[in-house]
């Protein structure tokens, strides 16, 4: 059945319509899920019993907020409750006569500050609601700081609920005032503010009688004539995260994404990074045939002109303005998960394809988003907003997330922690610059190497690592364990928890953030003797299975040997031969593991010693008779 001619033209018109992202944030019971009703309900979204609703709502409006079966239709939470989704976005859809609309619809509860940060971040503009009667909020002012941080530059202040303080001018103009204040602070140049009333229609698609002292567009003129940064990307130079390697045949090799910015054309000149690598397009490969040329957002398949080394996570830019890489940085950084940053923890950083460990120094300053004032932090708690030092296991390409007169570097300069254990989203991040000295400081190259002194002592290097609960019996087998190496003619050293805080740990106490770091600086140490073709012996608590991991991938496969040292927590107290369990018991020692901080398992461990079971020279033998199996 073909389409009559004025329903194809139309339809023809509304694809040539510009699209404009903007979210709807505020604080809750501010009116958002009958704003965003009213909108979609002109513009044919929702249907007429459903403002019926709408209407029947006016009566309850002021003492018991919106009728919950209405909210159920446009709000954010509900809808992320039946998607089953935790970090992400409602998003809505619809259009006018001039343009077409995608709204991210976020809840406004301060737990899900998260949620709202997800629909910023690719949002044209945010729309802030505040209610009449309240005037701002701490969320108003933590939704706009957020907002801008992640990039966007124009915003609309819609003052809801103005029927419930009879149209008063008096009460928009103190909130304009107020918030004119607060975005100058925080660099917001463009906003504009709107009188509004959702249940009644004021100002949301055409201008009200009600408030004749409010000559400004109505709130859908405005977002049908709000400038949009089109094409802002496609001037940038070149980038293009590899996403994967596109090897259909033996003959074909192609790298395959989608261009984050710029333009490319076969026989353009481009580097591949890190590698550093330069070459030329051959090809540009798309399931419709080749193309003459490729811009910003459309994913494609490059081929080179000769053979170089890429893979999923390299990034291919233009070689005459290729971007930056490296390992520390400056960043800011927005906490989402419920459990507070650790910092020296290794958590999994993705930066456009690229995936790698990082870690979070002690925040350098929080910041109050009410005050703006820079607060010492030694961590970061759910929602807090920090800057602070980030440290990775090697070099990644970036760019500067906010660069000067330039629209937001979202794909190369943003940024998501993920703990490594739970798979959670615990944080976004905006790249701010490289530190200098991760800029000058260069891997340098011995020509004798760990390959070399493994061979002179006529050894392959190891790390055993045994971990267990206090008086579990970590350091008296593992003195057993090395005695019996050495007889053998192995070449060890043994590292013992309390040795090592007499030196050089000994300016670390027992938090969580401490033991962390112990570990950390252990595992460094380590790694380096394991270098030196050394069989290591840690004898350590290390509690926590993450840290435990980062020293895993700290050393070459195979050469991290977990050894669990499994004793009940009632065996371990009946030994206690310093004492610490009855202290800790007693509330004279604080975060002691097995009573007041956890102990978790491992969960695969190379070696397990159950010592109800075996005494300290069996589990000795056990443990040299493994090692030789495995070497």
């Amino acid at each position: 059945m073909s389409l009559p001619a004025d329903l194809r033209s139309w339809l023809a018109e509304q694809e040539r319509n510009e699209l404009l992202r903007f979210i709807t944030c505020g604080s809750v019971d501010d009116g958002k899920s009958t704003l965003i009703g009213r909108l979609l309900f002109e513009t044919g979204q929702l249907s007429s019993d459903q403002l019926a609703i709408l209407k029947a709502d006016s009566s309850l409006h002021g003492t018991q907020g919106e009728n919950l079966d209405f909210a159920l239709l446009v709000d954010g939470l509900s809808a992320e409750r039946e998607q089953g989704i935790t970090i992400d976005v409602a998003y809505r859809y619809f259009a006018s006569e001039k343009r077409q609309f995608i709204v991210a619809d976020t809840p406004g509860h301060e737990q899900y500050t998260r949620n709202m940060v997800t629909g910023a971040s690719t949002a044209d503009l945010a729309m802030l609601l505040v209610d009449a009667r309240k005037g701002l909020l701490t969320q108003t002012r933590r939704h706009s700081y957020l907002a801008r941080l992640v990039g966007v530059r124009r915003f609309v202040l819609a003052v809801t609920k103005m029927d419930l303080v009879d149209y008063a001018r008096a009460a928009f103009d103190e909130i304009c005032s107020e918030y004119a204040l607060f975005a100058e602070r925080i660099g917001i140049e463009s906003w504009l503010a709107i009188p509004v009333s959702g249940v009644n229609g004021d100002n949301v698609v055409t201008r009200s009688e009600a408030t004749p002292w409010y000559d400004g567009p109505s709130l859908l003129d405005h977002l049908d004539a709000v400038p949009l940064d089109l094409g802002a990307d496609a001037l940038k130079p070149m980038r293009m995260p590899v996403q994967w390697l596109n090897l259909p045949n033996q003959e074909f090799r192609g790298f395959a994404g989608q261009i984050a910015s710029g333009s490319v054309r076969p026989g353009d000149e481009v580097r591949t990074l890190p590698s550093g690598r330069v070459t030329r397009i051959a090809r540009i490969v798309t399931a419709d045939g080749d193309l003459e040329q490729a811009i910003a957002g459309q994913s494609v398949t490059l081929t080179f002109t000769d053979e170089v080394d890429c893979s999923r996570g390299d990034v291919i830019a233009a070689a005459a303005d290729s971007p930056e890489a490296a390992d520390q940085f400056e960043a800011a950084i927005v906490w989402m998960d419920e459990h507070e940053l650790l910092p020296g923890r290794g958590y999994w950083l993705k930066v456009g394809t690229q995936t790698v460990t990082a870690t979070v120094q002690e925040p350098k300053y929080e910041i109050n988003v009410n005050t703006l004032d820079r607060l010492a932090a030694k961590t970061l708690s759910l929602n807090a907003i920090g800057v602070a030092t980030v440290t990775t296991d090697r070099e990644v390409v970036f760019e500067p997330y906010a660069a000067e007169g330039s629209s937001p570097n979202r794909v190369l300069g943003g940024f998501i922690l993920i703990d490594k254990l739970t798979n959670a989203t615990v944080a976004c991040g905006m790249l701010h610059f490289a530190l200098r000295r991760a800029l000058n400081i260069h891997r340098q190259h011995f020509d004798v190497g760990r390959e070399t002194h493994a061979a002179l002592k006529g050894q392959r290097p190891a790390v055993l690592w045994f971990t267990g609960l206090s008086g579990a019996g970590k350091s008296t087998i593992a003195n057993l364990v090395e005695k019996r190496l050495v007889s053998r003619g192995n070449h060890t050293f043994l590292l013992d928890g309390d040795n090592v805080r007499h030196g050089l740990n000994r300016d670390l106490g027992f938090t969580e953030a401490d033991r962390i770091e112990n570990i950390r600086r252990v595992g460094e140490v380590a790694r380096l003797m394991a270098d030196a073709g050394l069989i290591v012996l840690t004898a350590f608590i290390s509690p926590f299975r993450a840290e435990r991991h980062m020293v895993r991938r700290m050393v070459p496969a195979g050469e991290f040997i977990e050894i669990f040292v499994d004793t009940p927590l009632a065996e371990a107290e009946k030994r206690d031969t310093k004492g610490l369990y009855a202290k800790a018991r007693a509330g004279e020692l604080k975060n002691f593991t097995g009573i007041d901080s956890p102990y978790e398992e491992p969960e695969a461990p190379e070696i397990h010693i159950d010592t109800t079971k075996m005494s300290a020279e069996e589990a000795a033998d056990l443990v040299v008779e493994e090692l030789m199996k495995r070497r």
